[in-house]
């Protein structure tokens, strides 16, 4: 059975209407919008959410008093967004219980890299993030997050074509081992096109780990 997906709750956020909310979304979690506390509050009791990311500029202090009633509970666990030059409320959130803290603007590619830290944390396991050379691979999101900043989607072929290489790193699989456990997306599986596969996924990630043995198969040689 698949894992269930991990809630975001998004707390006083304005961020949250412009864009910040469907990003996360596209990455493979549930998001909750609260546009005031009281809301995460009912949020927060009603659910199982993983992360709460609150914001700390609310003009009555409602984020900080969040974070004292909430934070180290058992439950979410919280990230503070607080504003650049405000370096005492981000420390003062830390010490209320917040698992992390950053400061505006907000970069979406690194809060949800820090959102999947923390459901990697609570969930005691691994984020299933990839590091290559010019690239991010976000194996759950089935995301490639270059460089430059651009994204290209994995398809569901060449998501198992990766969790195969990543589970056998400096291991030889043969094409038959490849067909075995990562079979292609089109009744067209013959030998012949996995080399093809290979190539585009190379391709598309902007890699030479996956290296080519001659006569035996491919290996994964992690950067």
């Amino acid at each position: 059975m698949a894992a269930a997906r991990a809630v975001v709750v998004l707390v006083g956020l304005a961020e949250a209407q412009d864009g910040l909310g469907s990003y996360l979304e596209r990455r493979g979690y549930d998001v909750r919008i609260a546009g005031e506390v009281w809301e995460a509050d009912t949020i927060l009791s009603a659910e199982r959410a993983d992360v709460a990311v609150v914001d700390l500029e609310t003009g009555d202090g409602a984020g900080l008093d969040l974070l004292r009633r909430r934070a180290g509970e058992s439950g979410a666990l919280f990230i503070a967004v607080g504003a650049p030059g405000n370096l005492l409320d981000r420390i003062l959130a830390l010490e209320l219980g917040a698992a992390d803290a950053v400061a505006r603007p907000i970069d979406r590619r690194e809060l949800a890299a820090r959102v999947g830290g923390l459901v990697a944390r609570g969930r005691h396991h691994q984020p299933e993030l990839l590091v290559l050379e010019t690239s991010t691979v976000d194996l759950r999101a089935a995301i490639v997050m270059h460089r430059t900043g651009e994204e290209d989607m994995l398809s569901a072929g060449q998501v198992a074509l990766l969790r195969l290489f990543t589970a056998n790193p400096h291991v030889v699989l043969s094409r038959d081992d490849i067909i075995a456990a990562a079979p292609a997306e089109t009744s067209e599986a013959f030998d012949r096109s996995i080399d093809s596969r290979i190539v585009r996924l190379r391709r598309k990630l902007g890699t030479e780990s996956i290296v080519t043995v001659r006569g035996a198969g491919y290996r994964f040689d992690p950067p």
